[in-house]
């Protein structure tokens, strides 16, 4: 069986570290590639196609919002799992709404 190919989009270093090491721990998951802000995730995953992004809400140069939106306009299909310490359920409606 293929592994799941992940891609993590998180500007904080440390919690791309975390979560990279959590997932490596997982049978059939392989972290492909790390971006540190929306655009440079919008780039990768052109070149990279991985299966999953982990897209944190907020980044530097481009949102996870944006970014998750450029991704399926160009992508569609696209599977985006959303990375958020905000509780606020206007911020779930709003990646819902966009389709992740």
């Amino acid at each position: 069986m293929n592994p799941i190919n992940v891609l993590l989009a998180e500007d904080h270093q440390i919690v791309r570290e975390g979560l990279r090491a959590m997932l490596n721990l997982e049978a059939g998951i392989k972290v492909v590639g790390e971006a540190e802000n929306g655009r440079q995730a919008v780039e990768l995953f052109a070149k990279l196609r991985p299966d999953v992004v982990v897209m944190d809400i907020a980044m530097p140069l481009l949102n996870g919002m944006e970014a998750t939106r450029q991704l399926l306009q160009a992508f569609p299909g696209t599977k985006v799992l959303i990375l958020s310490a905000h509780s606020d359920d206007a911020y779930v409606t709003m990646v819902m709404d966009i389709g992740a």
